[in-house]
């Protein structure tokens, strides 16, 4: 499935909603030692920011998208948390698994930022307002399950939430409940960028680096969409 002008129109729109939030790294604190683990999927506004979070914390994190009826890490999560709420974060570095986005936006500042969450996360019900408008710009865009073949090895992506090209990525991951570990590079990290920019796609199943929505689309749908 092409991405046409309007669909990148609507995704700048949708960054410029939530005013480029997750679209610079902000103040770091200590690094996890181990990787975090997010259940989410792209159209959930509560989700949204947590993943801005993380773009802002230039924090890694193994993805494991839950997409409306999907078959695979919906049902994992309510065996693993009890219920089917989202997003939901596992931090093995400080022992705690968390429903809620305000509680783990807090915990993210917390542990790895300097302990204050910015203004544009931390506003209460105009925060979620922002988050929730989001999706009336994309509605249903990464939340609803497409049949596809789970890959053998884990795909990585390297993103930032803001960035308008990285969101119709993810977008697909979604829908399509690949797994993948994000790599979050927002403008500002002192972490290496890939020559190519953002988004890139590694997949070790095709022994390939795909650069740009465009072409990382295709070849999702070429390769897992059933």
């Amino acid at each position: 499935m092409a991405v046409g002008p309007l669909e990148r129109a609507l995704s700048r729109a949708a960054s410029a909603l939530r005013l480029q939030t997750g679209g610079r790294v902000g103040r770091l604190g200590p690094r996890p030692a181990r990787t975090l683990e997010l259940y989410e999927f792209e159209g959930c506004p509560f989700c949204r920011k947590v993943r801005e979070a993380l773009s802002i914390l230039d924090l890694d994190a193994l993805i494991h998208p839950c997409p409306k009826r999907g078959p695979r890490f919906r049902p994992a999560l309510v065996e693993r948390g009890g219920k089917a709420q989202f997003p939901y974060l596992v931090d093995p570095n400080a022992d705690v698994e968390l429903y809620e986005s305000d509680a783990i936006v807090r915990h993210l500042f917390s542990r790895y930022g300097d302990g204050r969450v910015p203004a544009r996360l931390g506003a209460g019900p105009l925060t979620d307002l922002s988050a929730i408008s989001v999706g009336l710009l994309r509605p249903g865009r990464g939340s609803f399950y497409r049949e596809a073949k789970p890959p053998a090895e884990r795909l990585e992506l390297v993103s930032y939430e803001a960035s308008p090209a990285c969101r119709l990525v993810r977008e697909r991951l979604s829908v399509l409940e690949l797994p993948y570990l994000l790599h979050n590079r927002a403008p500002g990290t002192l972490r290496s960028v890939p020559a190519e920019g953002v988004p890139l796609l590694v997949d070790p199943n095709h022994a390939l680096r795909v650069s740009g929505a465009p072409a990382i689309l295709a070849h999702l749908d070429a390769s897992y969409a059933a």
